[in-house]
């Protein structure tokens, strides 16, 4: 939230003073890496809880996943991907950290994976290297070189599935997408499932340009390349078919984790930034959501969906909404 809060206010002003983000483009990220993505190493903190570090040849970096283990290791389980927010998880604003995803999966038999990285990537391939941002080539490592690396580093049995919140709820629709038959379900919270729509495509490339100092063309080209549409899970919403999938989204006003006695995480904003960006940004993204709910309907696609309850754009939400989607992502894990 800390990262999106700043990004409104970056917006407004970026609006009211009509200012252009312009940066040159750069280099082609490498096609041909020369060593292959494998295991780096594994630091077995508890017999529950791991870091696991894999190199990446796409991006030619380790990249740290931070790892959640099953009850019952004696049989291969299944695998939860969940991605962290704008800030990757680096900041502070992630999943262990700021819920308690750890004592809600401690009786759970499942392997749950949190990657720690990806500032303001989308979690997706970009066209070309960023000056600001780096190599960013998550797409590919995500659904093609961490699984089966992973799999056979947790004994897991290869069935998937994957949740993200605000940045990341749509790249993981968008990845549903991209990677067909990777994920059995998909959870989304708190974020907005379209690229391509000029609105959300604007605050997508103000987030990138005013937040992260990046260049959004770096991504996914200019406006108007095709490929904004391509990774637009609402235009794409068809290929969404046959998933478990679970949606949710508060309406911004304030509930109950805005309540002066309510205990907050550690790092949490300033109640009154919560109320009033976070809320503003959670009823810009609960407009997406049913926009979503809508598109799905018309195709006749099934789909949970945990709208219209007061709440903003802040990690207690988000707690809230993970206990709700389990069932959601357990039937994928377990059909």
């Amino acid at each position: 939230m800390r990262c999106l809060r700043h990004t409104v206010v970056a917006f407004t002003a970026a609006v009211l003073a009509a200012v252009a983000i312009i940066v040159g483009p750069i280099g082609t990220a490498s096609a041909d890496p020369v060593t292959p993505s494998a295991l780096d190493h594994v630091d077995k903190i508890s017999d529950s809880r791991w870091d696991v570090y894999v190199y990446s040849a796409s991006m030619d970096r380790v990249i740290a996943l931070q790892v959640l283990r099953p009850v019952d290791t004696s049989v291969p389980q299944p695998t939860l991907y969940m991605l962290n927010g704008a800030g990757g998880g680096e900041d502070g604003a992630n999943w262990l950290k700021q819920t308690d995803m750890q004592e809600f999966f401690a009786d759970k038999n499942v392997n749950v994976v949190i990657p720690v990285g990806g500032y303001l990537s989308y979690y997706t391939d970009w066209g070309r290297d960023d000056p600001a941002l780096g190599r960013n080539m998550w797409q590919t490592f995500l659904t093609q070189e961490l699984p089966p690396i992973l799999d056979d580093a947790l004994g897991a049995d290869g069935v998937n599935a994957i949740g993200g919140l605000s940045m990341s709820a749509g790249s993981v629709l968008d990845l549903a997408i991209q990677a067909p038959g990777l994920y059995r379900g998909v959870a989304s919270y708190s974020g907005c499932a379209q690229t391509s729509d000029p609105v959300a495509q604007n605050f997508i490339r103000l987030l990138v340009g005013i937040r992260g100092k990046g260049d959004p063309d770096n991504m996914w080209g200019p406006q108007g390349d095709p490929r904004w549409a391509e990774h637009d899970p609402y235009l794409n919403a068809a290929k969404l078919r046959g998933l478990e999938l679970f949606v949710s989204n508060g309406t911004g006003l304030p509930g109950p984790h805005e309540n002066p006695s309510a205990l907050r995480p550690a790092g949490s904003p300033a109640l009154p930034d919560q109320i009033f960006l976070g809320g503003a940004i959670e009823a810009l993204a609960n407009g997406c959501a049913e926009r979503l709910q809508q598109r799905l309907a018309d195709l006749e696609i099934p789909a949970d969906f945990d709208l219209g309850q007061p709440g903003t754009h802040s990690w207690l939400y988000w707690q809230d909404a993970l206990r709700a989607s389990w069932p959601t992502l357990e039937r994928a894990l377990r059909p």
